[in-house]
C-alpha cells in the first residue's frame, strides 16, 4: 500500500480547531461586590477615617463642653478637659434634669416623634401594598397624585394648615403636630414603600394565596417579614426628620407641647449662650437619634443595597 493512503503508525489524529469558540466570561460584579472592594483599598480608608473624624470632633465638643462649668467653658476650649479630666462633671446634666420646662419639652419630643412614625409607617405599608399588589379603579391615578404631592414644599402648607387646626381645635397641640408630620410623610413614604414592595415575585404571593391565605394573611405573614429592610430604613428617616423638626413644632406647637429643639432655642433667645443649658440639651436632643440610627443600621443598610445586585 503506498504511504500516502496510509496513517503512519504512531501519528496523531488532526484535532478541530476551537478557534471561532467565544470562551465563557466570569460573571460581571455586582454593585455591592464592587462597592466591597473599593472600600477595602488601603487609601479609601485612610479618607474615610479622616472624614470620620472631621464628622466626629464636633460632636465630642458638644459632649465634653456639656460636662464642664460655664467659667471652664468661657476661659478655655473644650480640648483641655482632654488633658485635664478634673473639669468634667455631671452637675450641668444634673441641672437639665431638674429644669421642668426642658424635661417636659424632651417627652413631648417622644409624644411627638413616635406616634408620627409608627402611624406613617404602619398606613404606608398598607398602601404600598395596595398600590402594589390589589387591583381597584383609579389606582394609577391615586398613586400619581401621590407621587406628585412629592414635590410640593412644606412651606406652602403651613398657613392653610395652620387655619384649619384653628378651626378645629388642633392648632397649638400635640396631636396637631402628629397629624401633620404624619400628612406631609406619607407621600414619600408610599413611594417607597410601593417600590419595594412590587419587587416581590409575584409567585410568592400566588402560591400564598393558592394555600387558602387572604390578603390581610398575606400582608402581615409575607409582605411585612420581607418588606423589614425597607420598612426601618423609612422608620430612621421619618424619626429623625420629625426629632429634629423646628419649623413645624415653632408654628403649631404652643409652650405646653414644645418639642426639645423648640424648648433649647427659647433658651438661647433668653439667655443667649448659657452654654451651660444648651450644651447638654443639644447633646440630648442628639443622642436619641444617634441610638435609633445604630440600633437599625443592619436593617437600613439592608434596605439602602436593596435591588442593587440582579
Amino acid at each position: 500500500m503506498s504511504g500516502h493512503s496510509t496513517i503512519e503508525r504512531g501519528a496523531s489524529l488532526p484535532v478541530a480547531k476551537n478557534s471561532d469558540r467565544v470562551p465563557a466570561l466570569p460573571p460581571r460584579p455586582g454593585l455591592v461586590s464592587r462597592l466591597t472592594t473599593w472600600l477595602s483599598n488601603g487609601v479609601v480608608q485612610a479618607v474615610l477615617l479622616v472624614v470620620a473624624l472631621v464628622w466626629i470632633t464636633p460632636l465630642a465638643g458638644l459632649f465634653l463642653s456639656s460636662m464642664r462649668s460655664e467659667q471652664d467653658n468661657a476661659a478655655k476650649g473644650w480640648w483641655t478637659a482632654l488633658t485635664d479630666p478634673g473639669q468634667l462633671s455631671l452637675d450641668n446634666y444634673t441641672a437639665l434634669f431638674e429644669d421642668s420646662g426642658i424635661t417636659q419639652s424632651f417627652w413631648n419630643t417622644v409624644l411627638i416623634s413616635v406616634p408620627a412614625t409608627a402611624l406613617v409607617v404602619g398606613i404606608a405599608a398598607l398602601a404600598g401594598y395596595a398600590f402594589a399588589w390589589l387591583e381597584f379603579p383609579g389606582r394609577n391615578a391615586i398613586f400619581l397624585v401621590v407621587v406628585g404631592l412629592l414635590v410640593v414644599p412644606v412651606q406652602i402648607g403651613l398657613l392653610p394648615v395652620a387655619k384649619l387646626f384653628g378651626a378645629i381645635g388642633l392648632f397649638g397641640t400635640i396631636p396637631g403636630v402628629i397629624l401633620f408630620h404624619v400628612a406631609y410623610g406619607l407621600p414619600f413614604a408610599i413611594f417607597l414603600l410601593r417600590n419595594y414592595f412590587a419587587e416581590i415575585p409575584r409567585e410568592m404571593l400566588e402560591a400564598a394565596r393558592m394555600d387558602g391565605g387572604g390578603e390581610w394573611r398575606i400582608f402581615y405573614q409575607l409582605i411585612l417579614p420581607l418588606g423589614r429592610p425597607a420598612l426601618a430604613s423609612l422608620a430612621i428617616f421619618q424619626f429623625l426628620w420629625v426629632w429634629n423638626d423646628m419649623l413645624v413644632a415653632l408654628l403649631f406647637a404652643d409652650s405646653e407641647s414644645q418639642p426639645l429643639t423648640v424648648a433649647l432655642q427659647s433658651e438661647m433667645r433668653q439667655f443667649g449662650s448659657n452654654i451651660g443649658v444648651l450644651a447638654p440639651g443639644a447633646f440630648l436632643s442628639l443622642v436619641v437619634p444617634l441610638v435609633v440610627f445604630f440600633a437599625f443600621q443592619r436593617h437600613f443598610v439592608q434596605g439602602v443595597m436593596a435591588g442593587s445586585v440582579k
